[in-house]
């Protein structure tokens, strides 16, 4: 398995973030927390670097299950999916692969969470 999914679009990169901030929200997930690398890397380095932004996806029902079933689950979460420019108008969509990312933790019930989590990011990267 792969630690991420990803697919490409073309399109701009702004379009990108709203369409991906809705396929998330089709499937249950919230925003969170963004953070935009790009602004970043140029600010406390100087140096330019392509669009990059950090979406912090949470689906609220599934981190509360995972959250009985491990308290410390949340160093974790939330689960991030990039928004990355890779070239004039193609922005490439990745997003973490859960259950890659929770095979550390040891945890049946967690793994069980995780692979369905998995399933919903794959089907909100679908949708684009």
């Amino acid at each position: 398995m792969a630690y991420y999914f990803s697919k490409t679009l073309e399109t701009s990169f702004d379009v990108a973030v709203e369409k991906v901030t809705a396929a998330l929200f089709a499937e249950g997930f919230g925003v969170i927390s963004e953070v935009n690398l790009h602004e970043k890397i140029k600010y406390k380095l100087g140096v330019d670097f392509k669009k990059y932004r950090i979406l912090g996806a949470c689906n609220p029902a599934y981190s509360y299950k995972a959250l009985q079933a491990e308290d410390k689950i949340g160093v974790m979460l939330p689960c991030n999916v990039l928004v990355i420019e890779q070239g004039d108008n193609q922005i490439e969509i990745a997003a973490v692969n859960p259950a890659d990312a929770m095979m550390s933790v040891h945890n049946e019930t967690v793994s069980q969470i995780a692979a369905e989590v998995g399933d919903k990011l794959r089907k909100s990267l679908d949708r684009l």
